[in-house]
């Protein structure tokens, strides 16, 4: 999700949301395109475990809007909801072309991730529209970051494609928008949207780190192996990045990290 960086006292502009360090000159894998890379079967693997977990995200988070439209206050705002929808499920669409360009059936790569993704949106299941709200703005953005660190290891082709589906699809300043708003207009709601918002940062990175863990390939790729993968050093730096953005996000909300 591609935004300007704001203070934290700044007005409804949501901060910069991409936090992966791409290197100046990408070498090994991320200097290769998909042709050459995919040659090594693990990484192969390891790239449709990652498409498949993305698509099957785009398609919950379609759904997902969807269904937060129906609790919209106005008919301007459900116009918009529905609006940002409509682009997640193209993200899906990409990313299931993508997956039946390079050979994979696409409900396959999917499927392993089902579980983990639905039991993360049953945990934190909104119930109003202004926790929907900060749920797709920081829910979502933490595993965007998450897999925006990852793109930096991917080759060019593969890296361009994940990038291009985690662009934002205007979800966040329309949410940084409507949030400040309440706040100003009834600043007890700060403290429930708050508690709120850091209950969603511990299951995200949970859930982000259960789909890692569950996948061999995955794993593999993330911490050494395969492609330019990262030391435990350099994987608590990312956990580090992630969080400072998180901090950024809370900030421009008005809300309490």
């Amino acid at each position: 999700m591609e935004t300007p960086d704001t203070a934290a006292g700044s007005a409804a502009e949501p901060p910069a949301e991409n936090t992966a360090e791409t290197p100046a000159e990408p070498t090994g894998v991320a200097a290769q395109d998909w042709a050459k890379a995919s040659a090594e079967p693990h990484y192969r693997a390891a790239v449709v475990d990652l498409l498949g977990a993305l698509a099957y995200g785009e398609l919950a988070a379609f759904e997902r809007l969807a269904e937060d439209a129906k609790l919209a206050p106005t008919l301007g705002d459900k116009a918009e909801l529905a609006k940002m929808a409509s682009a997640e499920f193209h993200h899906f669409e990409q990313l299931r072309d993508r997956l039946s360009a390079i050979g994979a059936e696409p409900t396959e790569a999917m499927e392993p991730f089902v579980a983990a993704l639905d039991g993360f949106h049953r945990q934190t299941a909104p119930s109003d529209w202004l926790e929907g709200l900060v749920k797709a703005y920081v829910g979502d953005s933490i595993a965007s970051d998450f897999y925006r660190e990852v793109a930096a290891r991917l080759d060019v082709d593969t890296r361009g494609l994940v990038l291009g589906v985690l662009d934002d699809t205007g979800h966040a300043s329309f949410a940084v928008e409507k949030v400040r708003a309440a706040i100003d207009a009834d600043p007890r709601l700060g403290g429930r949207l708050a508690l709120w918002a850091r209950r969603l940062m511990g299951e995200a990175l949970s859930q982000s780190q259960r789909v890692v863990a569950d996948r061999d390939a995955l794993s593999t790729m993330l911490v050494g192996g395969v492609a330019d993968g990262f030391d435990l050093a350099e994987v608590g730096r990312m956990f580090s990045r992630i969080t400072e953005a998180h901090t950024k996000r809370m900030a421009a909300l008005g809300l309490a990290a």
